[in-house]
């Protein structure tokens, strides 16, 4: 097998543990009809070795099996909303590989209390903390939570999803397989969340075949409705954090977001 390394020195610690036990994590879905991820070779402090991917290009077919596995790897389900990777009982991370931050972990026993407590509130701090957010991000981001249950509607019924957790196109590879060709994961910030995070973040930097992907979800496990009203709720907290790592006009896009949302309440 080919070898690929990630590395980087002086890297967080558990930075790599916690990526490949997030990968393993993923990976056991596969037995249950999840979608293929990347295998691993091993870590260390400051790496991580995986197997090599060959990139071809995707298909309407191969896209609509990925949304089916997908599906399969939610079900597959985790302890609590938070949860950490099997396996795993450091620091999680979210972020790309030169300023990943610390993303929270826990025991919420509600995607409401989870998304607010766990994610928005601890990324926003961060921003104000770095001087590219503010009091007036904190306010807005406190509107927003109030009115959680309102925005989140049906969702907030939903169990907790082995999520991969950082579900942008340039996670998702596709490479060569016996049937054509297929997806493969990898780069993960796996965690015990919401199915409907993942499928949010597939919509926002743009994701080849997108609606064969969604059919392929919604052949398997149907979604609440108006789950497509949520993506700009759940885009919020990776949003927020790359208001934390580029400034910029993300700092505008999400007081817009913010915005959007309060308007429909």
């Amino acid at each position: 097998m080919a070898i690929y390394r990630k590395s980087r020195g002086w890297a967080p610690e558990g930075f790599f543990e916690c990526e490949g036990r997030g990968l393993q994590w993923l990976k056991q879905a596969q037995s249950q009809g999840g979608p293929r991820v990347v295998d691993v070779i091993e870590w260390g402090d400051d790496y991580l070795d995986i197997e090599r991917v060959e990139p071809a290009p995707p298909t309407p077919q191969a896209a609509f099996e990925f949304g089916k596995a997908l599906a399969h790897m939610h079900d597959a389900g985790a302890p609590c909303f938070g949860a950490a990777p099997e396996g795993y009982t450091g620091v999680c991370y979210f972020g790309p590989l030169q300023d990943p931050v610390p993303m929270d972990t826990g025991d919420w026993s509600d995607p409401v209390t989870y998304f607010s407590q766990g994610r928005l509130l601890p990324m926003v701090r961060l921003g104000m903390k770095r001087g590219v957010l503010d009091k007036s991000d904190m306010d807005l981001t406190e509107k927003v939570i109030e009115n959680l249950p309102q925005l989140m509607g049906a969702a907030a019924n939903d169990k907790p999803a082995r999520v991969h957790g950082d579900l942008w196109s340039g996670n998702v590879m596709w490479t060569r397989c016996a049937s054509g060709t297929e997806a493969i994961l990898i780069d993960p910030a796996a965690h015990g969340g919401h199915r409907e995070e993942d499928l949010a973040m597939l919509h926002l930097f743009g994701m080849s075949y997108l609606t064969e992907i969604m059919d392929g979800y919604v052949s398997v496990h149907p979604l609440r409705a108006g789950y497509e009203e949520r993506y700009t709720l759940w885009q919020l907290y990776p949003i927020a954090g790359h208001c934390v790592f580029f400034g910029g006009g993300y700092v505008t896009e999400y007081r817009q977001m913010c915005r959007s949302l309060l308007a429909h309440v």
